[in-house]
């Protein structure tokens, strides 16, 4: 079996672990109609990657794990001794993930300085096939990657940056050039600024990915809370706070 055929039924299989995880266990009717529903997946794509998490990306290049990494696939900002660690799962062409940091970042923020939480970024890639072909989701997570390995205290900042000129879900994406400037006006120093479209950390991000699927995340924003999925409002300033502040009062 090839590898785009193996990759075919690993996809396979995850449209079928989405729709059985959406709709329950599976009844007779369900189950003789299997083909067509897989087949519709196939074809469309979109359940695949929003609930199962393939990215869709191909990544050939020897992996690069970014200074700091942790082993689960996470970029860490903070001090490790803070009582709450702050996991935060996104993608950079993701919309929501735009609109929870519109309204979570200037507090998040607070919380890292203070010492109250440690976060654990998680960019992913499994927007990539939403991106016209230029693969914008492992652009802008090598990026943000690359600053963490070279210029830490810089990570929060590109981020934030590319989600205040997020481009629009479905287009192009931003090109290597305006990602470069956005990270000159973060204040990444240009050496590093130089290696952001080398792409040293894309496999990385690919095996991330992939692993956060299949440790059961199946979309974004997530966010945990000392390991705890928080069901809280993400999209308005305050609840997240409140949760982490609370975390950190009962450690």
């Amino acid at each position: 079996m090839g590898r785009q055929t193996r990759e075919r039924s690993k996809d396979l299989r995850k449209g079928r672990a989405a729709i059985a995880g959406r709709t329950g266990a599976l009844n007779p009717v369900m189950i003789g109609g299997l083909v067509v529903i897989v087949a519709l997946v196939a074809a469309i794509g979109f359940m695949v990657v929003r609930a199962g998490g393939g990215s869709g990306s191909v990544s050939s290049g020897p992996l690069v794990v970014p200074k700091g990494a942790t082993a689960g696939g996470a970029l860490a900002v903070g001090r490790p001794e803070a009582p709450v660690k702050l996991e935060i799962y996104l993608d950079y062409m993701c919309p929501y993930c735009g609109k929870f940091e519109r309204a979570n970042t200037a507090e998040i923020d607070e919380l890292i300085a203070d010492g109250t939480a440690r976060v654990e970024l998680y960019p992913l890639n499994f927007l990539d096939r939403f991106s016209s072909g230029t693969r914008y989701s492992t652009r802008a997570s090598n990026a943000v990657a690359t600053v963490a390995d070279r210029a830490p205290d810089k990570v929060m900042a590109l981020s934030r940056a590319l989600f205040e000129n997020q481009p629009a879900e479905g287009g192009a994406g931003l090109t290597d050039a305006r990602i470069a400037e956005l990270a000159t006006a973060a204040g990444v120093p240009q050496d590093v600024v130089g290696v952001l479209a080398d792409g040293l950390f894309s496999t990385w991000v690919t095996r991330s990915n992939d692993a956060a699927f299949e440790a059961g995340i199946t979309g974004t924003p997530t966010i945990k809370i000392n390991g705890q999925k928080y069901a809280g409002d993400l999209y308005t300033a305050g609840p997240l706070t409140r949760a982490v502040t609370s975390a950190a009062g009962n450690q």
